[in-house]
């Protein structure tokens, strides 16, 4: 059987990945491949629980990495690895580039605690492609704004943002050949024809 694919979608919240994940997943559909949307944190009952409160309750920037983590390491075993194992494609929501950004550099724990707990939890797994939607975060706070209520990330301040942004650009630079930086300003419409031409090249 040949082995699935595992593409994620990373950005700063309101940069606007979550818009595309459904049609681009239909796109690889479309071509005859299964496909299982999933996301971080969460994906599994234990990881839902887990996204409950890494969103809701004040913790320790440490105990935030854990809980991650954990949901993580519950998510591959339970569907992420098995769903690949079975030949489908995944399509993930976040992954742990998103760690990297928020916990390593937005929180400021740093790149080495996370690179350990990768290494612990998923040493021979990396996406196989990421969709890494950029955007100021003066934008993607205004459009935060209109959209939904705040969880306790949302409610951070653009400086938090802004190290969150530079996380994942140095996350961009290091794997530059996994990853497809999109312009979040661009329409939904040129975002989408973006997708569906990588979508029959990945």
């Amino acid at each position: 059987m040949k082995p699935g694919r595992f593409i994620t979608f990373e950005g700063i919240d309101g940069a606007g990945k979550s818009t595309h994940i459904a049609p681009f997943a239909a796109l690889l559909e479309a071509r005859g491949l299964r496909v299982l949307i999933t996301r971080e944190p969460g994906g599994t009952e234990l990881g839902e629980q887990l996204r409950e409160l890494t969103l809701n309750q004040s913790m320790a920037p440490l105990t935030e990495l854990l809980l991650v983590f954990a949901a993580r390491a519950e998510h591959l075993a339970a569907r992420i690895r098995p769903a690949l194992a079975r030949g489908e494609w995944v399509v993930c929501d976040r992954f742990t580039d998103s760690t990297f950004a928020y916990q390593g550099s937005g929180r400021g724990i740093g790149t080495d605690r996370v690179r350990l707990l990768e290494t612990l939890v998923h040493p021979d797994l990396q996406p196989d492609h990421t969709f890494l939607f950029d955007l100021a975060p003066s934008e993607a706070a205004r459009r935060r704004a209109a959209a939904r209520a705040a969880d306790r990330f949302e409610t951070e301040d653009l400086q938090f943002f802004e190290r969150v942004r530079s996380g994942y650009l140095e996350r961009a630079r290091e794997s530059a050949g996994r990853f497809t930086l999109i312009d979040g300003m661009r329409g939904v419409d040129e975002i989408k024809k973006i997708l569906e031409k990588m979508s029959v090249t990945l």
